[in-house]
């Protein structure tokens, strides 16, 4: 096999593959190495659903998704199958709930339309939510779902077709940077490239920590849960937006659903959750789904049975922005995480970024929020 490439990129959930995609499209020669199989259900990128959004409550967010719907739409014509699914998205709470109102102003400045409807108003279009009468919605028609898993896997098999070495299974025990390069050591072999992208989730504070930098990055054990409800059908993505709560105050985090997709339920849940470290308990908590059934049982009555329910991981900084720079001192590393649970939607641009910055030091895009300064 070969040993020296020209990137590695260290982890193949939705950052790592669509960085191993977009540098081997650059022509490349790329190694992936995976510490677990492809699409494994122990991290953050496994699963039937993601929210992708405009409905951002900082300016930056809406500048790069204004650049990630068009981008997902060329995967989709180069993989040949249907990742995004148009369904429209609630954002509601009460009128004076500060999240939603930077929701509404954001959007206003960046120039996405929007409609602002009341709780009748809202019944009226989705009799499936009965709000409070006080609340108000915000809705954006090109909220949507990606495909998780189905993603991971667009990218992967692309990179390997334009000649990616994918190499899952495969834990790394070192990461040596050089002046000119990095070599990266597995339990059987040894591998150099000229450049390094770490995406590694909620193990890469450990794989920084081992290149001299010290980042605040803490794991979060979430859980998914899917529910039956009765007349199914209005639960479907023709029928039912994604909707994000600003209920944080009630319930100490967002609630948060997404349509019935490929099978899988409704998804109620909740944006965050209780702080771990690895090995990770990865049995699901009944008391969450409790906890989402008395959500359901306010505002989505036709919610009946459980049907699903797992763990997966955020990995959290303390601003809830992403990371995503260069090695101060290494220029050739380059690393994205700490998304803190909303970057998905992001991760095909994102591979973009990290190719823009292997290769080039820099790029067009405006990720001056995310930048590593903050923490230092």
């Amino acid at each position: 096999m070969q040993t020296t490439y020209d990137a590695i990129v260290l982890g193949a959930g939705a950052l790592g593959s669509a960085a191993a995609y977009h540098l081997a499209k650059a022509g490349q020669r790329v190694l992936l190495l995976e510490q677990f199989e492809i699409d494994h259900q122990k991290g953050s990128s496994y699963g039937f659903s993601r929210i992708i959004r405009y409905a951002y409550d900082h300016p930056i967010y809406v500048g790069l998704m204004k650049a990630t719907y068009p981008a997902w739409a060329l995967l989709e014509e180069e993989a040949g199958e249907k990742l995004y699914t148009r369904t429209g998205g609630l954002d509601f709470g009460a009128p004076d709930q500060v999240s939603l109102q930077n929701v509404i102003n954001c959007l206003t400045q960046t120039r996405i339309p929007y409609e602002v409807l009341n709780a009748e108003e809202t019944h009226k279009r989705f009799p499936q939510f009965h709000l409070d009468e006080n609340f108000i919605t915000l809705y954006q028609s090109d909220t949507g779902i990606l495909s998780a898993s189905k993603c991971v896997w667009a990218h992967v098999r692309l990179a390997e077709q334009y000649g990616a070495t994918i190499l899952p299974n495969t834990p790394i025990t070192e990461v040596i940077p050089h002046t000119n390069g990095v070599t990266i050591k597995t339990v059987n072999n040894s591998y150099r490239a000229a450049c390094l992208i770490v995406t590694a989730g909620s193990w890469m504070k450990s794989i920084l920590a081992g290149l001299g930098l010290d980042v605040p990055l803490e794991p979060e054990r979430c859980q998914e849960i899917y529910f039956n409800t009765d007349n199914p059908q209005n639960y479907l993505s023709d029928r039912f937006p994604a909707f994000i709560a600003h209920m944080k105050d009630t319930y100490g985090q967002m609630p948060y659903g997404i349509a019935s997709h490929q099978d899988s339920g409704l998804k109620i849940a909740f944006h965050g959750g209780k702080r771990v470290n690895h090995p990770v308990d990865y049995t699901p908590d009944p008391a969450e789904v409790k906890r989402a059934q008395q959500f359901a049982g306010h505002y989505l009555p036709d919610v009946t049975t459980l049907r699903s329910t797992r763990i997966c991981l955020y990995t959290m900084t303390p601003d809830e922005h992403f990371l995503l720079d260069k090695h101060p001192a290494y220029s050739h590393i380059v690393f994205a995480g700490g998304c803190s649970g909303h970057a998905f939607k992001f991760s095909n641009l994102i591979g973009r970024i990290l190719t823009d910055l292997a290769l080039n030091g820099t790029t067009n895009h405006d990720i001056s929020l995310f930048r590593l300064s903050r923490f230092l």
